[in-house]
C-alpha cells in the first residue's frame, strides 16, 4: 500500500530500511561524527569534576527539546529551580524540568536493561507525570500548523504499534554491523514515524537519541546538546523525515542527524575550553578573599550556575556566617551577583551562565 499523508500509515516497512545506508556519503559524514563525538568524550572525561557539564548541559537539552514541542522557558528560570521543589516554577519549567528526570532514569535503566518499547514508554510516562501507554484510539494527525491539512499519519492501532515497535528495538540490538550513529538516525526515524504515544513523542525519541549513544559506548555522560541543533535546522528535520515516508530517501535524512552529531560535539567542545578558562580565573579570585584555596568553593560555583548559602555550608562544611562571608566576598570583587528572591538569597555566577547559554550555533553543512 503507498503512503497517503491522510490514510494510517500502518505499512510503514519495517528495520532495517530495504535499500543501502551506509553509502559513502553516509560513512563519510559518520567518521567525521565519531570523530568529534570521541573528542568530546575524551575532554569530559578530562575535567577534574564532571558535575560542571552533567548538571548543566541536560537542562539546556531539555530546554531545547521541550521548545521544539513549543514548551518554553527561560534559561534562567530552570537554572533558579533545577534543585529546587518549589511549587512557585511555572508549570513549563517544571514540565521541562521532568525531562531532564527521564533522562537519567533512562541512563539507570539501560545499566541494567537493554533498550526497548518498555524503555520508551516509561520515559514518556516521567515526561507527563503519569502512566503512558501506547495509543489505541484512531485519529492521530500530524497537520500544517496553517492549513490544518494532514502532513502524516501515524499509523493506528495498539498491536500494530506495538509490533512495530519491538521491529525498532530488534533493530538497535541485532544490527550490530552498522555504524552505531548512523543505526541511532535510522531508529530516531522510525520511532518518530510510529509516533506511539498520543503526546511526548518528540521529547521521548530525543532522550532515546542519547540513550543509544551512551548505550554503544560513544558517550559516557549525557552532555550532547543535540536538540539546539534541530531547532536550528527545525524546517530541515521536519523536511527530511516526511522525505523518508514519502520517497524512501534515506541518504539526506541520515547525513543530517549525523551532521548534527557533529557540529553539537564540536560546540560543546569550544564551552567546555571556555568553563575552563573561567575556571581558572575564578580560583585566583577566591584565593584572594578568606576562603583561600578552598577547592570545594571552587566546585560548587561550577556545579550549578546558581549558589545557595547553604550549598557552601553542606559543601565545604562550614558555619553560616563563614558561608555568606566567602560569597559577600566574591559578590564584591565582581565575581558573582545576588538576586534576592523571596527570604533567599541566590549567588550568580553570570559568566558561567553566560557560557552554557551563548550560541556556539552549528550550521547546516547539508
Amino acid at each position: 500500500m503507498s503512503w497517503r499523508p491522510d490514510e494510517p500509515y500502518n505499512a510503514l516497512p519495517e528495520l532495517p530500511p530495504s535499500v543501502p545506508i551506509e553509502t559513502n556519503t553516509v560513512l563519510k559524514a559518520a567518521i567525521e561524527a565519531r570523530s568529534a563525538l570521541a573528542a568530546l568524550d575524551q575532554a569530559a572525561r578530562r575535567m577534574p569534576n564532571p558535575a560542571v557539564l552533567l548538571n548543566s548541559i541536560p537542562i539546556l537539552e531539555a530546554q531545547a527539546s521541550s521548545e521544539i514541542e513549543n514548551i518554553v522557558t527561560t534559561t534562567d528560570e530552570l537554572f533558579r529551580f533545577a534543585d529546587d521543589d518549589s511549587g512557585i516554577a511555572t508549570p513549563e519549567t517544571k514540565e521541562t524540568l521532568r525531562y531532564r528526570t527521564a533522562l537519567f532514569a533512562g541512563l539507570r535503566s539501560i545499566e541494567t536493561r537493554p533498550l526497548s518499547a518498555s524503555t520508551a514508554i516509561d520515559i514518556c510516562s516521567m515526561i507527563h507525570r503519569r502512566d503512558i501507554d501506547v495509543r489505541n484510539l484512531p485519529g492521530t494527525i500530524i497537520a500544517n500548523p496553517v492549513t490544518r491539512r494532514a502532513i502524516y499519519t501515524p499509523p493506528t492501532g495498539a498491536d500494530v504499534i506495538r509490533r512495530k515497535l519491538a521491529n525498532w528495538a530488534d533493530f538497535l540490538h541485532g544490527s550490530a554491523e552498522t555504524d552505531p550513529l548512523v543505526r541511532m538516525a535510522v531508529a530516531h526515524y522510525q520511532f518518530e514515524a510510529i509516533h506511539p504515544f498520543a503526546d511526548g513523542n518528540g521529547r521521548t525519541g530525543r532522550i532515546l537519541n542519547i540513550l543509544m549513544l551512551v548505550d554503544a559506548g560513544l558517550l559516557q555522560a549525557p552532555i550532547l546538546y543535540l536538540s539546539r541543533y534541530i531547532i536550528a535546522h527545525k524546517d530541515e528535520y521536519y523536511r527530511l523525515l516526511l522525505a523518508v515516508t514519502s520517497a524512501g530517501d534515506w541518504e539526506p535524512w541520515v547525513v543530517y542527524m549525523l551532521d548534527a552529531v557533529r557540529e553539537t560535539a564540536r560546540a560543546t567542545l569550544v564551552k567546555i575550553d571556555a568553563i575552563q578558562a573561567l575556571q581558572a580565573r575564578v580560583r585566583e579570585q577566591v584565593r584572594i578573599t578568606s576562603a583561600g584555596s578552598n577547592s570545594d568553593l571552587l566546585e560548587v560555583l561550577f556545579e550549578q550556575p546558581y549558589c545557595r548559602i547553604a550549598n557552601v555550608i553542606e559543601r565545604c562544611n562550614v558555619s553560616r556566617p563563614t558561608a555568606t562571608k566567602w560569597l559577600n566576598e566574591l559578590v564584591a570583587l565582581g565575581t558573582l551577583h545576588d538576586l534576592k528572591v523571596g527570604r533567599e538569597r541566590l549567588f550568580i555566577n553570570h559568566a558561567f551562565l553566560t557560557i552554557l547559554i551563548r550560541e556556539d550555533a552549528p550550521s547546516a553543512t547539508n
